[in-house]
């Protein structure tokens, strides 16, 4: 597991390229039969990948966590954005389709990870946060019908905004949050801008009370999104690939503008689960 200290907004400002990539940006995700994890100091979020090909991979705490298993203190939030995959949770198996999720509550301890056809794995994309109680586990469908452990993501959840003219029209698709999927602190959800959108959160904003992480894809290979971060008055970019991510401070903006339309994942951990809870940047103030 690779361990990222905390950054002030005093230093990040005179970062160079490569520290600010160092810093904050998470590459070589999603490395066939591989579990990649990143333990980052700001709210002790841990966001990773899991790609079975040849067989399943199984999740442990190592000795970061100082933990007998992962999920001991925490909770995990997981999207699958590859082919058909099985997560198994103490003995019980999930599918998970492209773009299907779930939670696992704190406590659960053995957990792994396969895929139905080596031919076209799963990609499992990973966020956990530490946890003070054990919620439900459950899987999560954007669209079906609920069943028995499985919740799908309410239509009041499923919010158009933005427009073709300004060149940021999306669709946010809330998974984790409270009064659909219950956690302790770990909010996520998926957001795709449709074609012709390059923006996502423009105006931007910060939130105090709790940090984020995008994964960026759904993006060729020549494509790009400039992810902006910063303090509103202080902004830098980095410059992301198809299944990258970048970990964003809660002091810090967080928007990016692509080459063309994409796709991202947020997930959000701190003291606040409240989707509106965001302190707004004035066009004419960001600089």
């Amino acid at each position: 597991m690779e361990l990222r200290t905390a950054a002030s907004p005093k230093d990040v400002k005179y970062y160079t390229t490569d520290r600010l990539r160092e810093e904050f940006l998470i590459d070589d995700l999603f490395k066939a039969d591989e579990i990649k994890l990143v333990y980052s100091h700001i709210d002790r979020i841990i966001t990773g990948s899991a790609v079975p090909v040849k067989g399943k991979l199984v999740l442990t705490a190592g000795d970061e966590l100082r933990a007998e298993y992962f999920l001991e203190r925490r909770e995990m939030g997981v999207i699958n954005i590859g082919g058909d995959g099985i997560i198994t949770i103490d003995g019980k198996e999930y599918k998970l389709a492209y773009k299907e999720g779930m939670y696992i509550g704190m406590g659960s301890k053995d957990i792994s990870f396969a895929s139905v056809d080596a031919k076209t794995p799963a990609k499992f994309y990973l966020n956990s946060a530490p946890a003070h109680k054990t919620y439900p586990t459950v899987l999560i469908k954007p669209n079906g019908t609920p069943s028995e452990g499985v919740v799908i993501v309410k239509d009041s959840n499923k919010v158009e905004c933005g427009s073709l003219q300004d060149a940021n029209h999306r669709t946010i698709c809330k998974y984790i949050l409270p009064g659909q999927v219950e956690s302790c602190q770990l909010v996520m959800g998926m957001t795709h801008l449709e074609e012709g959108s390059v923006w996502n959160t423009m105006p931007c904003h910060t939130h105090d009370r709790r940090m984020e992480v995008y994964l960026y894809f759904e993006m060729g290979e020549n494509d790009c999104v400039f992810h902006y971060m910063g303090e509103p008055t202080e902004t830098r970019h980095i410059v992301m690939r198809n299944e990258q991510a970048v970990i964003s401070p809660s002091w810090s903006i967080h928007s990016g503008c692509g080459t063309r339309n994409y796709t991202f994942i947020w997930g959000m951990v701190g003291e606040n689960q409240a989707f509106d809870d965001m302190d707004g940047v004035a066009m004419t103030d960001i600089r």
